[in-house]
């Protein structure tokens, strides 16, 4: 099969990624779905699919395990013959005092997010430069330079995403494959009318984030039109993380 332009999304069942691959499969792209809840990613590509299922292809996938990754992107090559933009949007956390956090924990939430980052992106870029180049977008978070207590693991992971992001971007722009990085600040991916206008508050923009901000950020880091745009982490937070917050 062929596609004029293939998108591999992760984390795609739900949320933020969902919506991601929706904007993108609006877009014109066809899109790969991947994740590792199997039931919601048959069920998010059914309806993503629509009249033409031939531009949705779903691959369960766990990224923790570096085999199934090479598989993802096998999958997608034999299926499309390209890739022109990986999302690495999957990610986990843990939230736990770092006195009781376990070693196990901690390497689980490295391997989900800042490793398979890592390893996706070298295996989607094997396939970008065969076509003269692409664009890798990975979703790390404002916790990259934020924090609440007990999520060190998830800060250290996002931190890791945003300097992976910068080194990828050096290594491979010979090849024309730009990398960014997206810091969503607080989205709210379900009950948004239950938010208070504390909620809203918070933000210069007077609204919490929608996962449709971050979908818009990813097409605009994708798009070929922004070649200009390699190494940047764009922080799309309604300016929460520079608004001045006291307590009184």
């Amino acid at each position: 099969m062929t596609a004029a332009r293939v998108a591999v999304v992760t984390g795609a069942a739900r949320g933020i990624g969902r919506c991601v691959a929706e904007r993108f499969l609006r877009d014109g792209y066809a899109v790969v779905l991947a994740d590792v809840d199997e039931g919601a990613l048959r069920q998010a590509a059914a309806e993503l699919g629509g009249s033409d299922a031939s531009r949705v292809l779903a691959v369960p996938v766990d990224l923790r395990i570096p085999a199934a990754i090479d598989g993802l992107f096998s999958r997608v090559e034999s299926v499309f013959g390209r890739t022109d933009v990986l999302v690495n949007n999957a990610g986990i956390g843990r939230t736990r005092s770092p006195y009781d956090l376990t070693v196990e924990e901690w390497d689980e939430v490295i391997a989900t997010n800042l490793r398979a980052t890592f390893l996706a992106s070298r295996a989607a870029a094997r396939l970008m430069r065969r076509n003269h180049g692409g664009a890798i977008v990975n979703i790390a978070s404002t916790r990259a330079i934020m924090s609440e207590p007990n999520t060190e693991a998830y800060a250290a992971s996002k931190g890791g995403i945003v300097a992976l992001t910068h080194a990828l971007a050096a290594s491979l722009g010979p090849d024309g494959i730009r990398v960014n990085a997206v810091s969503p600040g607080w989205i709210a991916t379900q009950g948004y009318d239950e938010l208070t206008s504390a909620d809203h508050a918070q933000h210069l923009s007077g609204r919490v984030g929608t996962p449709e901000d971050i979908a818009l950020a990813c097409l605009y880091l994708s798009s070929p039109d922004n070649g200009f745009v390699t190494g940047a982490n764009l922080v799309v937070d309604g300016g929460m993380t520079k608004k001045m917050i006291y307590e009184e």
